[in-house]
């Protein structure tokens, strides 16, 4: 399944001139990313590229490869999910000047921008069939009808994915509109200044597409939304989420194994683990239980995210146990992601932590491909070794490695970490 398993990081693309680089592979098979969502729900009220601008320096000091940001373009709600012309960098979180001005500064610092590509549903500017806004008159990329699914009122082909209701959602069958789609991600791209792209709401449309879209516009990394729900027995979770991570792993194998895929299985898994329930976290071959235990390369692991988490909370990780969430994805395989809030928002002890964790990661050389002994998976404990180099625990169970060799290395609430 792993095409790149046996492959160790190659150090020689450390020094590579990321804006020549054009195999999106080359980062996925190094698996050293470490990914800041850099905005929550409430950002786009806080002229955030400014607010952005002042993070950077910190941003690249904790470790941080590549930084999120919320879609850029304008849009009919502030948050960015509700596009319309997809030229217009002016947005509620800032003018195109400011934008520009960030991107810049990034660059400066090394951490790359991974751009929020919201293409399974755009808003007209003029009703068109059936009287629904439709049409896109008078703004770039000006589709007729044709270029709307007909399951959301429009004259194209039916949807490829999952309709996101309430919305004209966009014909990806449609060739004019691949090209208009490739061409748009390009300019983000090679004019804009951003390297890498988070697909939202990839249940929307099949994964094919995504394929054609990284190989059209070559982002440096990829990441897809494929939130599916879980195997539930009434509201108690299943232990067994093979079938959820297999979705995921479909929809990564589907966009040419070219993206990674949030880890929601994971996710899932980890926020009920927390709460006494860690042998959720040895599935029955012994792995980790998420997509990470099958196809780390490909998983980015997280905590919470402006939909889970933020004012809509729509799935939270339980508040008390949210640095035992960190202790395990910055320790293991996959490519952790951290989330905004909990590393400015909630404490300066959190930031922190966090970076400890991050510094601890990067000096033992972890990567998403690192080899995992689960050692212990009981109710309130959890205990692994990474690469035979990294200990750590969870949980409020007693536990330390038994050999002499291993240092405590960061400790907090209910977590500790050893290395050798």
């Amino acid at each position: 399944m792993e095409l790149d398993e046996s492959q160790q990081s190659d150090p020689s693309i450390m020094g590579l001139d990321e804006s020549q680089q054009s195999d999106p592979l080359v980062v996925i098979r190094n698996g050293k990313e470490i990914i800041l969502q850099a905005f929550n729900w409430e950002s786009h009220k806080h002229d955030w590229w400014i607010n952005l601008d002042t993070k950077v320096p910190d941003i690249a000091k904790s470790g941080f490869t590549t930084a999120w940001l919320p879609p850029v373009c304008q849009s009919l709600a502030p948050e960015g999910y509700l596009p319309q012309n997809l030229y217009s960098l002016n947005s509620s979180y800032g003018s195109e000047d400011l934008l520009k001005a960030l991107l810049n500064k990034m660059k400066q610092y090394k951490v790359r921008a991974m751009a929020d590509i919201v293409i399974n549903h755009r808003v007209g500017t003029t009703q068109g069939h059936g009287g629904m806004y439709n049409r896109y008159d008078g703004i770039p990329m000006s589709w007729d009808e044709h270029a709307i699914t007909s399951c959301t009122g429009g004259r194209g082909n039916k949807s490829t994915g999952d309709n996101f209701n309430g919305v004209p959602n966009i014909d990806h069958t449609q060739s004019f509109v691949r090209k208009d789609l490739i061409d748009w991600m390009r300019w983000l791209r090679s004019s804009v200044g951003f390297q890498d792209f988070r697909f939202d709401f990839a249940k929307g449309y099949a994964s094919k597409y995504v394929k054609e879209y990284i190989e059209g516009a070559k982002p440096i990394f990829a990441v897809g939304e494929y939130w599916d729900t879980c195997n539930y027995k009434g509201s108690n979770l299943d232990y067994n989420q093979d079938s959820h991570r297999q979705r995921i792993i479909n929809w990564i194998d589907g966009a040419g194994q070219l993206s990674t895929a949030f880890d929601f299985t994971t996710k899932a898994i980890l926020q009920e683990a927390v709460k006494g329930e860690f042998w959720r976290l040895r599935d029955s071959k012994g792995k980790p239980p998420g997509v990470l235990g099958w196809w780390p390369s490909r998983a980015v692991t997280f905590i919470d995210n402006h939909d889970t988490g933020s004012t809509q909370a729509h799935w939270p990780f339980p508040s008390r146990h949210v640095m035992e969430g960190y202790a395990y994805i910055l320790t293991h395989p996959g490519i952790p992601s951290v989330f905004y809030d909990h590393f400015y928002e909630w404490d300066n002890s959190m930031h922190d932590q966090i970076v400890k964790l991050i510094a601890i990661r990067r000096n033992q050389g972890i990567h998403s491909r690192s080899s995992i002994r689960i050692l212990e998976a009981q109710p309130n404990l959890y205990a692994a070794t990474i690469d035979e180099k990294v200990s750590m625990k969870i949980g409020d169970g007693s536990w330390c490695p038994a050999e002499k060799e291993w240092t405590l290395a960061t400790t907090g609430h209910r977590y500790a970490v050893w290395q050798k």
